[in-house]
Parts: C-alpha cells; sequence; structure tokens
C-alpha cells in the first residue's frame, strides 16, 4: 500500500495518528461477462461505472471519513458486514482471522457504505496487512460476498504475491449460475490502482467473469461532494441494475438454476 515519503504531505485530509491517510475514494467500474460455456449458452457482457470507499478499519472505529452534514452518505456499520453487529469492524474481522490462526496489523475495508439508508454490497475486501509501516505485506483477505436475497458469505483467501487465489464456490449468488466450481480470484491491496478479478471455473471452462477497476482519489469534501452528485443512491442502483441483467437474461431463456436452503443466510465468518 502506498505511503507518503518522510516529510511529504499526504493528498487526503483524512489522516490517523501518525499523519498518515486512512480513507480514499476509488471511482470505478464494474464488468460482469458471461462466456458461452454458462447454462444456456448465452453470451452476455455488460459493465457500469460505480464508487468504492477503502478504509483503515482501526482508525474507522474511532473516527468518521466524512463531516457531519454528509454522513448519511457514507455510513460504515457492523451491521452490513460480517461478524457481531455490537462489535467493531475491526474486531469482527479479526475473529474471523483468529479462527484460522491468522492475525493482522492493519486492516483496510474495499466497500460501498451505507447510503441514504441503503446498503448492498455484491462484494467487500478486507485486506489484512502485517509488518511494520513502510514495509508491510499482504498476508490473508477476506472477500465477502452478498447475494440479492439477502444471504452472505465470507472465503478466506491466502493471496501469493500478486495477489491470486483460488477457493471452491460456496454460496448461491446467481440464479443462471449452477453451484459447484472454483473461483480464482484476483485482490491485490489498491494503490493508485484498484484491480480485483474474480473468475468462476466450473468443468474446464471459465463460464463467468467479474472485474472491478478504478483509480484512486483523496477523500476530499469535494470530491466526496462530486462522487454523491455523480452517482447519487449508488447501492440502490447497482442492486437495480444486477435485477435488470437478471430479468434479460431470464427473457432469453436461460434455465434458473435451484436455489439451496441457505441462500438467505447470514454467515459470520469461516
Amino acid at each position: 500500500m502506498d505511503r507518503p515519503a518522510a516529510g511529504q504531505s499526504d493528498p487526503s485530509p483524512h489522516l490517523d495518528d501518525r499523519g498518515e491517510a486512512w480513507a480514499w475514494l476509488y471511482p470505478a467500474t464494474v464488468g460482469h461477462r458471461r462466456n458461452p460455456s454458462a447454462p444456456g449458452a448465452v453470451t452476455r457482457q455488460f459493465r457500469y461505472r460505480s464508487y468504492y470507499w477503502l478504509v483503515d478499519v482501526d482508525v474507522l472505529a474511532r473516527r468518521e471519513p466524512v463531516a457531519r452534514p454528509l454522513r448519511p452518505f457514507a455510513r460504515f456499520r457492523s451491521a452490513d458486514h460480517l461478524g457481531d453487529p455490537d462489535r467493531s469492524l475491526a474486531a469482527n474481522a479479526r475473529a474471523v482471522l483468529a479462527e484460522a490462526g491468522l492475525r493482522a496489523d492493519r486492516i483496510l475495508l474495499l466497500t460501498c457504505p451505507r447510503v441514504g439508508g441503503h446498503v448492498f454490497n455484491p462484494l467487500s475486501v478486507f485486506y489484512c496487512l502485517v509488518g511494520e509501516p513502510g514495509a508491510e505485506r499482504l498476508d490473508a483477505v477476506i472477500a465477502e460476498v452478498h447475494n440479492t436475497y439477502g444471504g452472505r458469505h465470507v472465503y478466506l483467501l491466502r493471496p501469493d504475491g500478486t495477489g491470486r487465489d483460488t477457493t471452491e464456490k460456496r454460496f448461491y449468488v446467481s440464479p443462471f449460475l449452477p453451484m459447484g466450481g472454483r473461483y480464482l480470484m484476483r485482490v491485490p491491496p489498491p494503490d493508485e490502482n484498484l484491480a480485483v478479478s474474480i473468475a468462476l471455473q466450473q468443468d474446464g471452462a471459465t463460464p463467468f467473469v467479474a472485474t472491478l477497476t478504478g483509480r484512486r482519489r483523496p477523500a476530499t469534501t469535494a470530491n466526496v461532494l462530486l462522487t454523491l452528485l455523480r452517482w447519487p443512491l449508488v447501492t440502490l442502483r447497482t442492486a437495480a441494475l444486477i435485477r435488470w441483467q437478471g430479468i434479460r437474461l431470464w427473457l432469453r431463456r436461460v434455465p434458473v438454476q435451484p436455489r439451496p436452503p441457505d441462500a438467505t443466510r447470514a454467515e459470520d465468518g469461516r
């Protein structure tokens, strides 16, 4: 993760106790590509614009990332994520790590906040870093996936030096993709650029690929306001776009996959 050199000011006004930035904005492009190997043999690709925040969850437990008038449009609540809603995001993320015998010196969360009282995050990523400031390395990633049925699942990854890891698909997300197979996830820590990709691999093919790309901006009040004006009620928009794409697949007679009973369950970690 980039840090300013000694004596160099950080462009973000959000500074922690060491004078370092702890919150950033990432205007982003989300891409979904459905390949011919998917059920129904329908090729479909769509992109939409959005934005994400990257925040240090330890600092978030003590401070707000925006001024009071903007807080209804940038709320980060434990109840919207993994674990105990009465504990902090930092404590809940470390509980997931502790179950696997892991720890983290710093945890950065990439997510969309609650905006205007609504939240929907298809994917949130907790980057779990170890090491001294200036010499940190990525040790683990908690990938938190939500579906449109109110369910949640947590994948604990141990990425290699390029940010890649694989994990079995254990959670029902799309009604047009079957269970089973593996995800190849690429989740390097964001710096100036954000680049996340998830490829579903089933029966020797790759029926679906999702990407998230963006470029960092300082989370100044002006940038936050401009982002809110450009993408108002962003989480409602995301949920609506995903459902609209599902309707389009249904109209093309893509077969609907059976939904397992646990598709609506919110898991606290594994």
